[in-house]
């Protein structure tokens, strides 16, 4: 038995998010049917470093699943793409140690969220960015408000209230603000070394809100504090986000 570790993008869009729901189609089913074809009926179960909600992209999610076929890592590869859906993408595919674990060993995760800043919301970026309607972000106000974000805390203020977690504190290492001049489209980039429920969307939405003047660069402060999620900002919609990266201990 081999241990295996897939890293592949998806487009979100169609999908009831990663996990496995009865009745609706994820990512996490159609992974495993495809590797329960390839091994002529037997069940294989996938472990990913994390679940997506629905609407919600990935451009480097991992995932592991333990394997008795002996394929070289570009097999792997080709094999699941053939008969993979077209909005799943395999990237690479690597053995790894026989204790490996894609959710408990990694140490970090990069998130990108996108808003396009264009007077027309164009329909070729209607499922992959948020627009900003007739408002004019105030960025600089933006990345005044996120450093107050950086760093270890209690970031309760920005987790759905619908979560089992205990523990709510966590560590943002960095959150990177920019516009890209081609597409104009505003980027926000967070990297840290794990993310609560719906935390990423929280932050965006309440920067979001000092970016158009509903709340103040001094609130973020407060709202942090206090541990109150009803004082952070609205959570932003699910289709401006992506999973971007996942760092793994060596």
């Amino acid at each position: 038995m081999l241990r295996l570790k897939a890293i592949f993008s998806y487009d979100g869009s169609e999908f009831s998010g990663y996990q496995v729901q009865p009745g609706k189609r994820t990512v996490q089913l159609e992974l495993e049917r495809v590797l329960q074809t390839m091994h002529k009926g037997e069940s294989v179960k996938v472990v990913a470093s994390g679940r997506t909600d629905a609407g919600v992209h990935a451009t480097g999610q991992v995932i592991h699943f333990d394997s008795t076929l002996t394929l070289p890592n570009d097999r792997w590869k080709t094999a699941l793409n053939v008969q993979l859906p077209r909005d799943i993408r395999i990237l690479s595919v690597e053995q790894v140690r026989d204790d490996f674990h894609a959710r408990f060993d990694a140490k970090g995760k990069t998130y990108r969220y996108i808003w396009s800043l264009n007077e027309i919301h164009s329909p070729f970026e209607r499922n992959f960015t948020v627009h900003a309607d007739r408002y004019k972000p105030n960025i600089e106000l933006m990345k005044q408000a996120s450093c107050y974000l950086l760093g270890t805390h209690d970031f309760s203020s920005f987790c759905a209230s619908n979560t089992s977690v205990k523990d709510f504190v966590r560590t943002v290492h960095s959150i990177k603000l920019e516009v890209q001049k081609g597409s104009n489209q505003l980027h926000m980039v967070i990297n840290g070394n794990g993310f609560l429920y719906n935390m990423v969307r929280i932050i965006a939405g309440t920067l979001w809100e000092i970016a158009i003047g509903k709340k103040s660069v001094e609130e973020i402060r407060d709202i942090l504090e206090s541990c109150d999620r009803k004082k952070a900002g609205k959570t932003a919609p699910a289709h401006g986000l992506y999973l971007e990266n996942v760092e793994y201990f060596e």
